[in-house]
């Protein structure tokens, strides 16, 4: 048996083109569904597992999938924003607790989450070096964009313009980043997060100017009538908060009035969860409740069954080649007739030639196999790495 075994493997490395062929084709066949089913489970678990951590989501009325994308992942399209007035009128219920989100704007490329100070207790976000966030203009990194852009608590990093030609006059924010956060595993490691304030100064919903009384802004001032100070078009609007302009940023208007995207509600039972989703059911609200555990598994259906598609094709393919694997191997016997009568000829019974001819085919096989197992442990390994740089596009 041992010499039927070494006769099969001397074939099959000295035919490497064709036994190299036959290995991908049986690779390929065994890893393709078993992989796709790998990736698609990993995917459901982080879709799902973010989701489920979040009780309940208002925003406006539109696309339900947007908002929770928006919300969870910091991914999708901008949504249309709301009132912030709608904060204090899920906190007036009493039946839960209520953080604003406000995701609009990034910087290279990483999204900024505007937010208030619940938002890390909720989502259990320690600071791993540097602070939190205290005063307007400050931001603190997730772990991975930390690392990415090579960043350190005392750095700044300035805000992306939303058009190359921004006729607002928004200027940019060069924004100081005070604290880094310890790694999640989560959305929340590849965003920078801002106070809700600092998101609307990036708007230019908040802005400070120069002190028009000091002697070096005499140039900006048109005219003074008694104690009022009337500038002109060239006064600097600030595009960094420090220490000495702070105290001239200001916002114009009512605060309840500005944009937020979405708010996560936090109600303490499933009581307060159903009531407070019976206050947004009326279909006047420009607002709606949507729980993303139910949005995301309508998702997830929809991705089940493109897989559903997807693996009846490879198996189709799968069955296509695995018969171009047999036809290889039928004419591989008939083209080494000859060969198969010499081992006759020099005393190789019939069983010691079919052992030989079934070792090559089990070895093609069990090598295409094995090494489709270990494609499968790979993925299953770093599918989640790839999963969040697929999100992270």
């Amino acid at each position: 048996m041992i010499q039927t075994l070494y006769l099969a493997w001397q074939y099959l490395s000295f035919h490497r083109l064709k036994t190299a062929i036959l290995v991908t084709s049986i690779t390929l066949i065994t890893y393709l569904p078993t992989g796709l089913r790998v990736l698609v489970q990993q995917s459901s678990d982080q879709l799902t597992a973010r989701a489920e951590s979040t009780p309940l989501i208002v925003g406006a009325k539109g696309s339900p999938l947007e908002l929770v994308l928006n919300t969870l992942y910091f991914r999708s399209e901008y949504p249309e924003p709301m009132k912030f007035s709608e904060v204090k009128r899920i906190r007036e219920t009493g039946l839960a607790s209520a953080i604003p989100m406000y995701i609009r704007f990034h910087s290279r490329g990483t999204p900024i989450v505007g937010t208030s100070f619940d938002y890390f207790g909720f989502r259990s976000l320690k600071v791993a070096k540097g602070r939190p966030l205290a005063t307007l203009g400050e931001c603190v990194l997730g772990s991975r964009v930390a690392a990415s852009l090579g960043l350190e608590p005392g750095d700044h990093l300035i805000s992306s313009p939303e058009s190359v030609f921004d006729l607002a006059g928004v200027y940019p924010l060069k924004m100081r980043v005070v604290g880094t956060l310890t790694f999640s595993n989560t959305a929340d490691d590849d965003a920078i997060f801002v106070d809700l304030k600092t998101a609307w100064v990036i708007e230019g919903l908040g802005h400070g100017h120069q002190d028009m009384a000091k002697p070096e802004a005499a140039g900006g001032v048109l005219k003074v009538e008694g104690n009022k100070v009337v500038a002109n078009a060239s006064v600097v609007q600030y595009s960094e908060i420090t220490e000495d302009n702070i105290d001239s940023f200001h916002f114009h208007g009512d605060l309840s009035e500005y944009p937020i995207t979405a708010v996560v509600a936090v109600p303490p039972a499933a009581k307060s969860s159903a009531l407070l989703q019976g206050r947004f059911e009326s279909a006047d609200l420009m607002i709606q409740i949507v729980r993303p555990t139910g949005v995301m598994n309508d998702l997830l259906d929809t991705i089940l069954t493109v897989q559903q598609f997807v693996v009846a094709g490879a198996i189709i393919v799968g069955a296509a080649t695995l018969s171009s694997v047999i036809l290889v191997f039928m004419l591989s016997l008939r083209l080494r007739r000859r060969e198969i009568e010499t081992m006759f000829k020099i005393g190789g019974s019939r069983l010691t030639v079919g052992l030989l001819m079934a070792s090559e085919i089990i070895g093609v096989l069990v090598i295409g196999v094995v090494l489709a197992g270990g494609l499968t442990l790979i993925t299953r390994a770093f599918g989640a790495v790839v999963i969040r740089a697929v999100l992270r596009m």
